[in-house]
């Protein structure tokens, strides 16, 4: 297939040009046909022809050549993974040519010799750039007119006329009342003064009498024919602008190859060369090659001299094309310089020797003088991590850090001085250097400072790399904290000081809230003996204290807090926030009233909204009350329990809102006060009175879910009946009746007296039997489980 890959390519644009036939080949079908084809001699022409009518479209053929290339690409990288190993193990290693030709990407992976990603290669074959004259521009003076150019000429003044003229191919064009006039080969100044002259026969336009102008500019210019050799992605001959430049020609070539140059291409006119042109000057200075293009020019693109990698800690590290002489610090510039953290005195260099590989080490000086040759692969190391001059100070001193070791800064003396000198808390009777030995394991020298200070000490002389340590007084000692808690406004822990006493801890803490009891507050302090040698079973001391205008009343005189002492302000018993509840409904005077005393009831709260009005259902109230912390942290534990029982089990339909309702009979609570049907309230309790509902609800497995009028005289069975009657599996006999007030009751088919006006009847449904083993298996096992966790649950719940 290799072999008739061209063929292929050159088959995708002619079969597009053929009127198919509806029958269609194969993909190895067309592939055998190419090869018999060619064996045969055939031509691509008729070949196409033959495709197309056997059914063969544009698209398949560019799939052909998609796999075809696909498969030749893998090929390729199987062939070259021998020589891509032994580069990576080598400095010398370049970076592929990047499908987005990126001239700053940096890739040391997986590159092939001759396919290296070189500075400036990709330029030519970006699609964002472009390097076509611009129309808009003013035509060069010095270009040269030839056949295909369209001149215009503009008379004005006493005459007026604008005359457009092609030249034709004799090089030139009629001009009524003047006649044949040749411009071919004068630039735009030469063919502008002739035009004057001849037009001057016609027209007054020369000498102090002239009454007329002309100015002779180009329209439409030919387009001319120019050939593009040597190394050169797509060679061959191309048609472009009369305006055009070697950029452009080079653009449209698909810019150099792999093996072509940048730094020497031929511009060749009537067998010489007229200009060679470095691409590089372009790039990176943006000096350009004005030269305009001629027709049959020819453009040569010669193969490259040296090429050499550079890597490290250079600013733009690749693959440069270099010329012949060019050194190590042309190499450099073309590199954009060293990084900040390069080492610079030297440079490592591999170098192919014809049978092996040679290293050198290149020294800074000679970096102006060392040619490179093809192949060298340079590599710029990074600076050490470490300094030349560094010393440090830390501790009791103003200005913290590290300095220079120089003429100013040379002994212990000196260093204090430049960090503006001791604090008033820096222990100077130890001070403590930390050092490097040359085989880099440190050493502690200690240093009376005070005595260096007073002069009464050899000032000690310091070396690069030395840390010099000025403890604090407090950082030989644990000052320690106190600890502020309770009824205050802002409990937290604070820095011990000394002569810290009660009223000041209060105060660090903002002061007592209106809740704390002033007549107990309570200091606790951990038992401290250091010099004790036996134990002991006291391991702590409360101190109680009373307070009177935020001064100690009661308690040890004088009394001092001491480190990691705690404080605490006790609730006071007599005082007790504001709680509410709320009555809605088919009250006199429904909304938010406040508990006054801690027993009071439901009939105490319809008291208070003074009393049921006419059109209240006393049956249906039903009460709401609020989860209390506690009762939300049993019900997040109880899902817990199920998910840790049973991972297959979904709890997430458990009902963990913060309301819920409470059955109540308000109708006994109103009839005896204080009894145990009359509940006792708490904070966020909502009681709700209906007006008279006189429907039923019924629900669940029926034939037809519905509302139907409140009959006293119907049994549950009745009711059923109205909705359609029973469903399919239907559990008659665990059939329920929820109520208005939240309470739940069993409910037979002939039951009577059990519905009541507002209620809701619910018919449950049976679950499908399942017979199989393993499915008695599984309800063994659950059954099991679930044992376990109705235990669990209600060790819970206890």
């Amino acid at each position: 297939m290799k072999k008739h890959a061209f063929l292929l390519i050159a088959l995708v644009a002619m079969v597009a040009f053929a009127t198919p036939a509806k029958a269609q080949m194969s993909d190895e079908a067309v592939i055998s046909y190419v090869e018999s084809g060619m064996a045969a001699g055939k031509s691509q022409t008729d070949m196409a022809k033959e495709l197309a009518a056997r059914g063969v479209t544009k698209a398949q053929a560019e799939r052909i050549k998609a796999k075809y290339e696909q498969e030749q690409a893998s090929q390729d990288n199987a062939s070259k993974v021998a020589g891509v190993q032994e580069r990576q193990r080598r400095i010398s290693d370049g970076p592929l040519e990047t499908e987005a030709g990126d001239i700053d990407a940096v890739s040391v992976e997986l590159a092939a010799p001759g396919a290296k990603n070189v500075f400036g290669r990709n330029i030519f074959r970006r699609g964002n750039l472009t390097f076509a004259p611009s129309a808009n521009l003013p035509t060069p003076v010095n270009y040269v007119l030839g056949p295909g150019d369209e001149v215009i000429i503009d008379v004005w003044g006493t005459n007026q006329a604008t005359i457009r003229r092609t030249i034709s191919p004799d090089g030139t064009i009629n001009i009524p009342d003047v006649g044949m006039i040749s411009l071919n080969g004068m630039t735009i100044k030469e063919a502008d003064a002739y035009m004057k002259r001849k037009l001057g026969q016609i027209y007054s336009v020369d000498g102090e009498d002239a009454k007329s102008e002309i100015k002779l500019s180009l329209g439409n210019i030919r387009t001319i024919q120019v050939n593009m050799m040597g190394e050169v992605a797509n060679p061959g001959t191309y048609y472009l602008s009369s305006l055009s430049n070697i950029y452009h020609a080079l653009h449209r070539a698909g810019g150099v190859s792999r093996l072509g140059s940048l730094r020497g291409i031929q511009l060749i006119r009537k067998g010489k060369v007229i200009a060679v042109i470095d691409i590089y000057d372009f790039i990176r200075d943006g000096k350009t090659n004005e030269t305009i293009l001629e027709e049959g020019d020819i453009i040569n693109v010669p193969t490259y001299d040296i090429i050499v990698d550079i890597a490290g800690n250079v600013k733009r590290p690749m693959s440069y094309e270099l010329k012949k002489g060019e050194t190590i610090a042309d190499l450099i510039d073309y590199a954009a310089g060293f990084t900040g953290d390069a080492y610079t005195k030297n440079i490592r260099m591999i170098r192919k020797n014809g049978s092996e590989y040679q290293i050198f080490t290149v020294n800074e000086p000679d970096y102006g003088s060392f040619a490179l040759m093809e192949g060298d692969a340079l590599t710029v190391g990074a600076m050490l991590d470490r300094f030349e001059n560094r010393l440090e100070i830390k501790g009791a001193v103003y200005r913290p850090g590290t300095y220079e070791l120089g003429d100013e800064i040379r002994t212990v003396k000196q260093l204090i001085a430049k960090a503006e000198g001791l604090k008033g808390d820096a222990f100077t009777n130890r001070a403590l250097i930390t050092r490097e030995r040359e085989d880099l394991t440190l050493e502690i020298l200690p240093v009376d400072i005070g005595a260096i200070m007073a002069g009464t000490a050899s000032d000690v002389q310091l070396v690069k790399n030395d840390v010099l340590y000025i403890p604090s007084i407090h950082d030989l000692k644990d000052l320690g904290s106190i600890t502020v808690g309770g009824e205050v406004a802002k409990p937290g822990t604070f820095v011990y000081a000394e002569n810290t006493t009660l009223e000041d801890a209060i105060m660090l803490a903002g002061g007592l809230l209106e809740s704390a009891s002033t007549v107990k507050i309570e200091v606790s302090r951990r038992i401290k003996n250091p010099e004790s040698t036996s134990q002991t079973d006291t391991i702590g001391k409360v101190y109680t204290f009373s307070f009177k205008d935020g001064y100690v009343l009661d308690g040890e005189t004088d009394f001092l807090l001491q480190p990691y002492d705690r404080v605490y302000v006790r609730r006071s018993p007599g005082y007790v926030a504001q709680t509410s509840v709320s009555i809605s409904g088919e009250v006199i005077f429904p909304g938010s009233y406040i508990i006054t005393h801690k027993e009071e009831r439901l009939s105490d709260l319809v008291a208070k909204a003074g009393g049921l009005n006419s059109w209240a259902y006393v049956k249906g109230a039903r009460l709401l009350r609020r989860m209390n912390a506690e009762e939300r942290a049993r019900l997040v534990a109880t899902g817990e329990v199920l998910e840790n029982i049973n991972d297959n089990m979904d709890v997430s339909d458990i009902d963990r809102s913060r309301v819920y309702t409470v059955g109540i009979d308000l109708e006994k609570a109103l009839a005896k006060p204080g009894s145990d049907a009359d509940l006792v309230l708490r904070e966020g309790d909502r009681l709700i009175i209906p007006e008279y509902i006189n429907t039923v609800k019924i629900s669940g497995n029926v034939m037809y879910p519905n509302v139907i009028t409140y009959d006293p005289s119907y049994t549950v069975r009745d009711y059923v009946q109205q909705a359609g009657g029973y469903g399919f599996r239907t559990k008659k006999n665990k059939s329920y009746v929820i109520y208005l007030n939240g309470t739940v009751q069993k409910a037979r088919r002939w039951s009577k007296g059990v519905v009541e006006p507002g209620c809701e009847i619910v018919i449950p449904e049976k679950r499908e039997k399942e017979t199989k083993l393993e499915n008695v298996l599984a309800i063994s096992t659950t059954a099991a489980s679930l044992g376990t966790m109705i235990a669990t649950i209600g060790s819970i719940l206890k």
